[in-house]
């Protein structure tokens, strides 16, 4: 892969490339524009002036007072004017003569009568060309339009003004231009480089920090460079990190916690196994109680298995809810029932109070085995008087189920983690009897049914273990 990537081009590469590709089309824009178009730029540019100019000494001949007018517009923009009468076409009513032998309307190549009737003979009484005077061979713009209509035609307005040759200032250009681009050639590599390498450099620190964190260095703090989309993208990375350094973290308790937790039972299943086949086997007192402790033992590591699986399916979204409409209230007294008949046994005291029957819409199951697992952690951090507390109470919020224990109780940092994977409160546990995976279990189900939960704890009091079942999942 490595090897393939390597014959790409680089960021820094496109960019300088895309630079100078930008800077070639501004060259050839200048060349184009400035030097090959620059006389049918400037033939336009000059009609275009004329009419303009033709329509305002229209508007100043119907107003009446416009000679002074149009001997400064004449001045003003080297142009000849002549207006004939409409009826008599050898008597001008004006006359204004800036070019001398060049002009065809006024010099002696006289051309005036030619273009009134080209102005008669036209469909909106305007024409306007290029002309070359054959006797001083000079290019000319010529114009001439009816006055008025041309049913009841006013006069007629003859232009002409000189089309300078560009073609000395093309060369002036040119010269000019070459220096401009050698100049622009080298700005623009150097520019080409520094942008591409200002740009290009985030992203090559980036793909570098990203190597080491493919390596498993988790700590890396990524640095964007101090444009937008760079510091989003290290902001990003950086998140990624510590989120999979969480993971890989919780992977690796998960793996120590499994192996240590099924190492035991093993070694128990084992050891037991060579007891029977080397010394009990012939006694059979002797062999039930060792098959017992391989029973109980293997019990364990059903538990554990199952518990693992269980936790799996519900962080990674294959487990999905199987709801039903039950009583709760009928649901816990069920439950206490089964643990008071280990009372005998156990020595454990179980209190239950409720508030009355209540139908909620969940996954009964599931609710199920949130109670029990709650119960059974309450068993292993419960008081001297091994004394649980089961409470139902309706509030505004929901249904309200909590178990509480008289024993030791955390502090806060305790409290903050006690819902992780293996994670067992060692400062005030008695001998603990499960995997570590309960409350990760009722976590993992009550995030599932999106239920509120918690744990109330005071050091030397004892804690209450709640989750909320909300009202949208109380049957009316």
């Amino acid at each position: 892969m490595k090897h393939k990537l390597g014959k790409r081009l680089t960021i820094r590469t496109h960019i300088w490339l895309w630079f100078m590709l930008f800077v070639l089309v501004v060259f050839v824009l200048l060349w184009g524009f400035e030097i090959l178009f620059l006389q049918l730029f400037y033939v336009r540019t000059k009609t275009s002036d004329i009419i303009s100019l033709a329509d305002e000494m229209k508007e100043l001949y119907a107003a009446g007072d416009y000679a002074e007018e149009f001997s400064e517009l004449a001045m003003d923009n080297d142009m000849c004017i002549v207006v004939f009468d409409p009826i008599n076409y050898s008597r001008r009513l004006y006359s204004k003569d800036v070019m001398g032998i060049n002009c065809v309307i006024h010099g002696l190549e006289n051309d005036s009568l030619k273009l009134i009737r080209m102005v008669k003979s036209s469909s909106d009484g305007v024409v306007c060309y290029k002309y070359r005077n054959q006797k001083t061979n000079a290019d000319i713009l010529v114009y001439a339009s009816v006055l008025g209509t041309q049913d009841a035609p006013q006069g007629y307005l003859l232009l002409n003004t000189p089309l300078v040759p560009v073609y000395s200032t093309v060369s002036i250009l040119k010269r000019q231009l070459l220096i401009i681009c050698g100049l622009l050639l080298l700005c623009a590599v150097a520019i080409s480089f520094a942008v591409s390498k200002r740009l290009s450099n985030p992203i090559v620190q980036v793909t570098k920090d990203a190597e080491q964190l493919a390596h498993g260095r988790y700590d890396i703090v990524f640095q964007g460079g101090g444009y937008a989309e760079a510091d989003q993208l290290a902001q990003t990375l950086t998140y990624a990190s510590r989120e999979i350094n969480r993971i890989d973290t919780m992977q690796r308790d998960l793996v120590a916690n499994a192996s240590h937790d099924l190492r035991t039972p093993l070694t128990m299943l084992k050891a037991y196994a060579e007891m029977i086949r080397d010394l009990s086997g012939d006694n059979p007192v002797k062999r039930q109680e060792h098959l017992q402790v391989i029973i109980e033992e293997t019990d364990r590591l059903t538990l554990l298995v199952n518990d693992i699986l269980d936790l799996s399916k519900l962080e990674n979204g294959s487990m999905t809810l199987n709801r039903e409409q039950f009583d709760i209230e009928q649901r816990l007294t069920d439950i206490v029932e089964r643990y008071r008949g280990l009372s005998n046994v156990s020595g454990y005291t179980f209190v239950l109070k409720t508030d009355g029957a209540a139908v909620v819409n969940c996954d009964g199951g599931k609710i199920e085995q949130v109670i029990c697992n709650l119960i059974n952690n309450a068993m292993n951090y419960s008081g001297a008087d091994k004394q649980i507390f089961v409470t139902q109470e309706r509030l505004a919020e929901g249904i309200r189920i909590s178990v509480r224990d008289t024993g030791q109780g955390m502090d806060q940092e305790t409290v903050s983690k006690i819902f992780d994977k293996y994670y067992r409160s060692e400062n005030y546990k008695r001998e603990v009897v499960g995997t570590g995976l309960g409350l990760s279990i009722v976590k993992a189900i009550l995030r599932l049914h999106d239920y509120a939960f918690g744990v109330d704890s005071t050091v030397g009091v004892g804690s209450t273990f709640w989750f909320m079942i909300h009202t949208d999942d109380i049957v009316k």
